[in-house]
């Protein structure tokens, strides 16, 4: 999938997300978002969308959205102004391959039905895993393919038609698995039929050589 498919394609779905896709996925959102409000501290949501989880988030969080869909975005930024959200602190055009923050930067990161829908989405996880704190977590929730059963027949044979429907059926979740530093921490299948994951990653935290002592 390219980037400009991903665009075409969300410029496309944003009048109707809501009621479409954001319907479906409402389960994953509602899990991540309730387990992020146990944690303190700033939060960055990968593919903010149209805001559908800002309203939910604890206001004592500081929290930053990024998508690369400027018709997203707009969604967004009138719910933040119309609910007054204010601990949402930033709404930005981004893509997610170049993150433009610092290193170690948020405690949490949440990426919620994002990742089968980004062109390099190993490139995304290596620029999740390096603005994420040390002891950090990483929130993903996701549909990852099935490998046996007539879901797995038909997730295959739509996978050629990804840049239309703006959506990897045939996603992997080794895909999300390659950087050294995340572990997971937590994993469970969420309805409707376990097609959606609810998975949790913790950025390790490296101790530093605490070196010899000379008698």
């Amino acid at each position: 999938m390219d980037i400009d498919a991903v665009s075409t394609s969300y410029a496309r779905w944003a009048p109707i997300y809501d009621r479409t896709f954001g319907a479906v996925t409402n389960v994953g959102r509602k899990r991540a978002v309730e387990y992020i409000n146990t944690r303190p501290g700033s939060v960055l949501e990968v593919g903010v969308g149209t805001g559908l989880a800002l309203a939910h988030y604890d206001p004592a969080l500081q929290v930053t959205g990024i998508d690369f869909s400027e018709e997203m975005l707009a969604k967004a930024r009138d719910k933040v102004r119309r609910l007054d959200l204010g601990h949402v602190r930033e709404l930005r055009q981004m893509d997610a391959r170049t993150l433009d923050f610092p290193d170690n930067h948020f405690d949490t990161i949440a990426a919620m039905h994002v990742l089968s829908v980004v062109p390099e989405p190993e490139r995304v996880m290596g620029e999740i895993a390096r603005v994420c704190k040390p002891g950090g977590k990483v929130v993903i929730t996701n549909h990852f393919v099935r490998k046996t059963g007539a879901l797995a027949v038909l997730e295959r044979a739509l996978a050629p038609v990804a840049n239309f429907i703006g959506w990897h059926s045939d996603f992997e979740m080794d895909t999300v698995l390659g950087e050294g530093c995340l572990e997971v921490d937590a994993q469970k299948s969420l309805p409707p039929l376990g097609m959606m994951t609810f998975l949790v990653l913790e950025k390790r935290v490296d101790r530093q050589p605490t070196g010899l002592t000379e008698n």
